[in-house]
């Protein structure tokens, strides 16, 4: 694969993961406790946990196959346990040096 098609794969997984976590806290936590169903919350944290390890496998292809900088990956990281976190990495990566160096 080149690593223009896995950055944009990584993007894609990042917006799924983080779509999958406010799903998970802005919709399924408020289910859980002001409903008292907890059913949401064990199906979508499931869903979430998988996105989630798919996306820190992500991290690590792009570090170490596309060689983004160490300080990205610990960003991205990070940014996976904030709400919009991913969102707003991701805005920041596209406009850094390192996405422009990837896709020329």
């Amino acid at each position: 694969m080149s690593k223009t098609t896995l950055t944009s794969l990584f993007r894609f997984t990042g917006y799924l993961e983080g779509g999958s976590l406010l799903l998970l806290v802005f919709i399924a936590m408020p289910i859980k406790y002001i409903l008292s169903n907890p059913n949401v919350v064990a199906v979508l944290g499931m869903v979430h946990g998988g996105l989630f390890t798919i996306y820190l496998i992500m991290i690590l292809v792009m570090a170490i196959i596309v060689r983004t900088h160490i300080k990205w990956s610990v960003i991205a990281f990070v940014s996976a346990f904030i709400p919009f976190g991913t969102f707003i990495f991701d805005r920041f990566f596209i406009n850094s040096k390192s996405y422009q160096n990837i896709t020329q």
